[in-house]
């Protein structure tokens, strides 16, 4: 069965569009799909490990990490293939690509990965945040940190977990804060490409700008939402993020 690819052609269609028909039509269209001659799975392996091997740890890298998982590499599998693969392609290169594989192979919304995620803050991820919970998909969960002079709030998406395009208004001052604290996430605002976040990273956002933001599809995240003091502040929910939309942002489209 034929593997329908667009990445090429999204990502360089007008820059090198015969490098996007050779990488979309040609490497995943014809020999990814020769699967009578060599399985997915065996051919996520190959790939994995020459990538590893030339140290190219990167969202491409990312990227085969989940095709793998989808064609059945199981989590010690691809802990022994990474193992064996370090001792002829570099002990750093295997470090590496273990940081990635670890979110890759997160048990989505399991006691064990929750509680990995609460190790790497300082905060408490609090309660479902189920006052909120019809303006996201997934589960998220909220700490309130300070409820006075200025509010702070703790707020952590399980893996693939995000919540609506929406927008803040005020007639003076307002807006948000994201100060993200663990995890890997992102944010994106209407219009434009969504910007991947991780710890330490901070995101200002305006009154009056359309935007969502979440975790990644293979991890947990948390930020710190920082309620900007204004006049008649208040926030406006809209359409959900459809996977199309997600995925697309998030470049996990297969």
């Amino acid at each position: 069965m034929a593997i329908k690819q667009t990445a090429g052609r999204d990502a360089l269609g007008e820059f090198a569009p015969k490098f996007a028909q050779l990488n979309d039509d040609v490497l995943f269209g014809e020999v990814w799909s020769r699967e009578a001659q060599l399985s997915l799975r065996d051919r996520s392996l190959i790939t994995v490990t020459a990538l590893m091997a030339q140290g190219l740890v990167d969202t491409s890298f990312q990227h085969h990490l989940m095709m793998a998982k989808k064609n059945g590499v199981t989590r010690s599998e691809i802990a022994e293939i990474l193992t064996h693969a370090a001792f002829y392609a570099g002990w750093p290169k295997a470090w590496a690509a273990f940081r990635m594989a670890k979110e890759v192979w997160a048990e989505k919304g399991s006691a064990h990965a929750r509680k990995a995620h609460e190790n790497d803050m300082v905060f408490p991820i609090g309660q479902p945040n189920n006052g909120f919970a019809q303006y996201f998909i997934g589960q998220s969960y909220l700490a309130p940190l300070s409820t006075q002079q200025v509010g702070i709030y703790n707020v952590t998406f399980e893996p693939g977990c995000r919540n609506n395009w929406h927008i803040h208004h005020a007639k003076n001052g307002g807006g948000q804060i994201l100060v993200c604290v663990a995890g890997r996430g992102y944010y994106q605002e209407w219009g434009k490409p969504a910007q991947e976040l991780r710890p330490g990273d901070v995101v200002n956002i305006p009154v009056g700008v359309k935007h969502w933001h979440g975790a990644a599809p293979d991890s947990w995240f948390s930020h710190l939402a920082v309620e900007v003091p204004g006049d008649e502040t208040s926030n406006e929910w809209l359409e959900a993020v459809d996977n199309t939309v997600y995925f697309k942002a998030t470049g996990k489209e297969v």
